[in-house]
């Protein structure tokens, strides 16, 4: 009778869990939203008078990230300066302008990006003052440049080509810290 008094026993707690009526101590943890994914960006294009476009390209993932965090890549920094848009590109929802410029950090693993300030942080260790992780919506297109965009942008500087970096996101699970 034993068993049978155990099965029931077992079975109603597995009723409980999935009707939710466990308590959150007793439920299994919830797996990341992004599964060790992050969402990385690259060098799309070089354009004129010392400017490139990056952009996460066909294999980026904004909405679940398309990079294991344990692989060790830049961080794609942005230093906000407010510079105009160079002759030559005209900006638009899915290629703004970043009013600034980019730089790629030093390698780190993407869990080692635990929050987005721990990301800033390692753009400002790697540059100065004033630099931060680069963020999906920074391009900036329409009248005095009054809209933002996504999927790339241009901006001043140099970033190694062939190289992913790894890109914040603000509205989508897609981060390291996610």
């Amino acid at each position: 009778m034993r068993p049978i008094k155990l099965g029931l026993s077992l079975g109603a707690a597995a009723l409980m869990v999935a009707a939710g009526a466990a308590t959150p101590a007793a439920a299994a943890p919830a797996a990341p939203a992004n599964n060790g994914k992050a969402m990385t960006w690259t060098l799309l294009a070089d354009g004129p008078s010392g400017t490139v476009r990056v952009g996460g390209g066909p294999l980026s993932n904004a909405y679940t990230g398309d990079t294991a965090t344990t692989t060790a890549l830049p961080v794609l920094c942005l230093k906000l300066d407010n510079s105009p848009v160079p002759a030559g590109i005209t900006p638009d929802f899915y290629a703004g302008w970043a009013r600034g410029t980019v730089a790629a950090s030093n390698p780190i693993r993407g869990n080692r990006l635990t929050s987005r300030a721990v990301a800033d942080s390692v753009c400002a260790n790697n540059f100065g003052a004033g630099w931060r992780m680069a963020e999906f919506h920074d391009g900036r297109y329409g009248p005095d440049l009054g809209s933002s965009g996504g999927w790339s942008f241009w901006a001043n500087g140099e970033v190694p080509a062939g190289t992913r970096f790894w890109t914040a996101i603000n509205d989508q699970p897609a981060n390291p810290w996610n």
